[in-house]
C-alpha cells in the first residue's frame, strides 16, 4: 500500500527530526554570547578548553574578548600584536586595497607590503571597534512592556527605556564610549553593549588577489579550498592611546590584549573557537517563511544578481581601470548572488522545511490548551501568505534602488526634498552631504555599466513587478514594454545629472527642488520608492507584518519553554559571539569523504595561466619549488594552506580567529561549505564546516614570499 508506506515515511522524518531539536546542544552549534559563557563552560573544557572563563571575557582585566574588532561593521578582524596590527581576510580589506590601487600601483593585482608605519596607508572610513562589555537589560525592559501593546506602541517604549541605558553607560568617565541596545530571541530578551570605535585605520599589508582570492567564484563556498584569504591593516590612536581622526601625529594603538600565534598546527580533534561578529541567521524561522525564501525571494534576487554580474564582467574584462574600480562592487554582488543558489538548493536538499515542520508539530502539542499560543502558526501562515504577492516589489527595492550606485546616489536626494518640504534646519547640512557623495561616486563609477544596469534590470523590473503594484510613471514606461524601458533609459542618458558630472556639477553650484525633480533618474526611482512605501503600508501588510512579529517572538518564547534543559542561543545580529568545536573533516555524501587540511601543492594542482580565478604568483611558484617551508611546515614536511573545523558561522565572520585551547590563534575564518548553505537557517551538525586559512600559510607568504619580516617580528610565536 503505498499511502501507507508514504504515510509510514513521513512519521519516521518527523520523529528523526524531532529527536534532533530535542537532542541535546552539540559543541559545534550555537552562536553565543560571551558575557554568558557560564553556561557552556563545563563543556568547553570537555572540549579542549584550557583557559578561565575570565581569560575570554572580562570587564576587569585583558581577555580574548579585547583582540577581536568588528572590522568596517561588515567583517572581523584579530589584534595579533602590541601595535594594534590588525589580521583579517583579504575579501575583507578588498575594497580598501582595490580603492587604494591604481594602474601604476596596482596593489590589487600585485600585493602590497609596508616596511615600516611610514609606509602604511590611510583608509578613509574604514573603522575598527571594540566590545568594552555587555549586559543583559532585558529585566527593565519587558517590565514596561504590557501584552496589550500594539507593535508601535512597543517598539516605542523599548527605545525610550534604551535610550536612558545608553545614556547612562556613556555617562561620566564612560562618555569616550558609545553604547546600543539589541534586542535577542526575536524580541523577548534585551542586551545592552558598550563599545570604542577607533577611526583611523591603514593597510599594512596584502597578498595580490591571485593568492588572496585563488579559486575566483568557482572555488566560493566550495571544499577542498586553496585560499589566502587574509589582509593586515593597523589601528592608530591618538596621544592618549584613544580614537582619533586621521593624523601623522597619531601612534599605533597599544590593545589591552593581542592573540598570540601558534605554530603548532592543527590535528583532528584540536579544539577551535571563533570570535566575531556573525551578521544574520535565521535558525528560528518558521516553514513559512522558509517556503518564501526559497521558492520566491531568492531565486528573484539570483536573478537580478547574475544580469547584474553579466554587466560588469562585460566591460571590466576590457578594461583594467575600470576591473580595479569596480573589483569590489562585482565581489559583493556575486559572493551572495552564489550564497542564495547555494541556500536554495541546500534548503531543498537537507530538508529544511520538513524539520522546521517537526518542531511546529512539537510545538502544536505544546500550545494546546494554552491560549497565549493558540494561534501562534496560524499566525505565521497567514503572515506570509498575505506577503507573498509583494516579494518580488520587495527584492527590486533592495536590488535595484539600494544596491545600483547610481540609483542610491539619486535615491538620497529624495531625503533632501522630503527636508526641505518640511522646512527642516538640517535641509542645507543633508544636500552638502549627498552632494559630496555623488562626487565620490563619479571617482569610480563608469557611466555604461550604471546604465546598462538601468535599463536591464528595469526591464526586468516591468516584468515582474504587478501593474498594480507600480507608481504612475513607472506604469507608463510598462505600458509600452521593452520599447518603453529603452527610450526612458535614452532619456537618463540624455538628462541625468546622475549620469553626466559636468550637469552634477552645474547643479552642485546652484542646488534647487526644482531642478532635482526634472531629472528622468530621479523622477523614477522617487515614484518606484512610493510604490514600495504604498505596498508596504497597506493595512493588510503592516497587519500581517505586525501579527508575524508578535508570532515569531511567542514562538521563541514557547519553545524554550517547552523545553526547560535546552540552552538555546539567539539569532546572530552583528553582535560579538562566541562558537566552539574541533577541528574535523565530514563526509557530504555516501563514498564521498573530505581530509580536514588541504595544502600548498594543491594550489599548484589548480592551476590554470588561462584563467584569472587560478593563476598562482610566480613569488609563490618559486619558493614552493624549493621546498622552503621553514618553521611553517607541518610534522610530514608539508605546508597546510586552510582546514576545516565544525564551529558555527556566518556572513559577519569573515576575518574572524581561529583560537586553539590555550587562546592561541591558528587560523583566520573565511567561508562555510557548499553542503551545508542552509545552515543560516538550520544548523546541519553532521556536514557543517568552518573553511579557515591556515596561520602557518599566512605567515610562511608574509615572510618567505614576500620578505615583510618587519611584521613577522612584532608577532609573538608559540613554538
Amino acid at each position: 500500500d503505498q499511502t501507507n508506506e508514504k504515510k509510514k515515511k513521513t512519521t519516521i522524518l518527523l520523529l528523526s527530526a524531532f529527536v534532533l531539536l530535542l537532542s541535546p546542544v552539540k559543541a559545534d552549534e550555537g552562536m553565543w554570547l560571551p558575557f554568558l559563557l557560564g553556561r557552556n563552560y563545563e563543556d568547553m573544557k570537555k572540549h579542549g578548553l584550557r583557559l578561565t572563563q575570565e581569560e575570554i571575557y572580562s570587564i576587569n582585566q585583558s581577555s580574548l574578548k579585547d583582540a577581536i574588532v568588528s572590522f568596517g561593521g561588515f567583517c572581523t578582524g584579530e589584534i595579533i600584536s602590541k601595535n594594534g596590527l590588525i589580521l583579517t581576510n583579504h575579501h575583507c580589506g578588498y575594497d580598501a586595497i582595490a580603492e587604494s590601487s591604481t594602474t601604476e600601483h596596482n596593489y590589487l593585482d600585485n600585493g602590497f607590503w609596508a616596511k615600516n608605519f611610514g609606509e602604511e596607508i590611510a583608509i578613509k572610513g574604514l573603522t575598527a571597534t571594540f566590545i568594552v562589555r555587555m549586559e543583559d537589560v532585558s529585566e527593565t525592559i519587558n517590565k514596561a512592556l504590557k501584552p496589550g501593546m500594539t507593535a508601535e506602541e512597543r517598539a516605542a517604549k523599548i527605545k525610550e527605556i534604551s535610550d536612558v541605558l545608553i545614556k547612562d553607560a556613556t555617562a561620566g568617565d564612560q562618555s569616550k564610549y558609545e553604547a546600543f541596545v539589541r534586542d535577542f530571541f526575536e524580541g523577548n530578551e534585551f542586551y545592552l553593549f558598550v563599545k570604542e570605535t577607533f577611526r583611523d585605520i591603514r593597510l599594512v599589508g596584502t597578498p595580490p588577489q591571485s593568492a588572496g582570492k585563488f579559486g575566483g567564484d568557482t572555488d566560493n563556498w566550495m571544499w577542498p579550498r586553496h585560499t589566502a584569504d587574509f589582509s593586515m591593516f593597523r589601528v592608530y590612536a591618538g596621544s592618549n592611546n584613544e580614537p582619533a581622526d586621521y593624523s601623522t601625529s597619531n601612534k599605533p594603538y597599544t590593545p589591552k590584549h593581542s592573540l598570540p600565534i601558534s605554530l603548532k598546527g592543527v590535528q583532528e580533534g584540536d579544539y577551535a573557537m571563533i570570535m566575531g561578529f556573525p551578521g544574520s541567521t535565521d535558525r528560528y524561522l518558521s516553514s513559512f517563511g522558509v517556503k518564501q525564501a526559497v521558492t520566491l525571494e531568492q531565486p528573484k534576487r539570483v536573478e537580478i544578481r547574475a544580469k547584474k554580474l553579466q554587466i560588469m564582467r562585460n566591460v571590466m574584462d576590457q578594461d583594467d581601470a575600470i576591473r580595479l574600480k569596480y573589483s569590489s562592487k562585482y565581489a559583493q554582488v556575486a559572493n551572495y548572488w552564489k550564497y542564495f543558489i547555494g541556500q536554495t538548493e541546500q534548503v531543498k536538499k537537507n530538508n529544511v522545511v520538513g524539520k522546521k515542520q517537526a518542531l511546529e508539530s512539537q510545538f502544536s502539542t505544546f500550545a494546546k490548551g494554552k491560549n497565549e499560543y493558540s494561534n501562534v502558526l496560524s499566525s505565521m501562515e497567514n503572515a506570509y501568505k498575505t506577503t507573498d504577492e509583494f516579494v518580488n516589489i520587495n527584492v527590486y527595492q533592495s536590488e535595484f534602488i539600494y544596491s545600483v550606485d547610481v540609483n542610491l546616489a539619486a535615491f538620497r536626494f529624495k531625503f533632501w526634498r522630503d527636508a526641505v518640504n518640511a522646512k527642516s534646519d538640517r535641509a542645507d547640512m543633508m544636500r552638502d552631504r549627498f552632494i559630496s557623495i555623488v562626487n565620490e561616486y563619479y571617482e569610480n563609477a563608469n557611466m555604461g555599466i550604471e546604465l546598462e544596469t538601468i535599463r536591464e534590470v528595469l526591464m526586468m523590473y516591468v516584468k515582474d513587478v504587478p501593474m498594480d503594484q507600480m507608481g504612475p510613471l513607472t506604469k507608463k514606461i510598462a505600458a509600452k514594454g521593452d520599447k518603453g524601458v529603452a527610450k526612458y533609459a535614452k532619456l537618463i542618458e540624455k538628462k541625468s545629472m546622475f549620469l553626466n558630472k559636468e550637469k552634477f556639477d552645474a547643479f552642485a553650484k546652484n542646488p534647487t527642488l526644482e531642478a532635482m525633480e526634472k531629472d528622468p533618474l530621479f523622477r523614477l526611482i522617487v515614484d518606484m520608492n512610493e510604490a514600495f512605501e504604498t505596498v508596504t503600508s497597506k493595512e493588510s501588510v503592516v497587519k500581517a507584518n505586525d501579527e508575524l512579529e508578535t508570532a515569531n517572538r511567542l514562538f521563541v518564547r514557547g519553545i524554550r519553554e517547552m523545553n526547560p534543559d535546552k540552552k538555546y542561543y539567539p539569532n546572530a545580529n552583528s553582535t560579538m559571539r562566541l562558537t566552539y568545536g574541533n577541528v574535523l573533516p565530514y563526509s557530504p555524501k555516501d563514498g564521498v569523504s573530505y581530509n580536514y587540511t588541504t595544502t600548498l601543492n594543491g594550489v599548484m594542482e589548480k592551476e590554470d595561466p588561462t584563467s584569472h580565478e587560478f593563476m598562482v604568483d610566480p613569488r609563490i611558484k618559486e619558493v614552493w619549488s624549493k621546498k622552503d617551508y621553514g618553521q611553517d611546515a607541518d610534522a610530514s614536511g608539508e605546508l597546510v594552506v586552510n582546514f576545516l573545523s565544525n564551529n558555527d558561522i556566518t556572513g559577519g565572520n569573515s576575518g574572524s580567529p581561529v583560537i586553539n585551547g590555550d587562546g592561541q590563534l591558528i587560523g583566520t575564518a573565511f567561508d562555510g561549505n557548499w553542503e551545508a548553505m542552509s545552515g543560516d537557517i538550520f544548523f546541519e551538525p553532521n556536514i557543517q564546516r568552518t573553511i579557515s586559512l591556515d596561520i602557518r600559510y599566512t605567515l610562511w607568504l608574509v615572510d618567505k614570499c614576500y620578505g615583510a619580516k618587519n611584521i613577522i617580528d612584532e608577532l609573538e610565536l608559540v613554538k
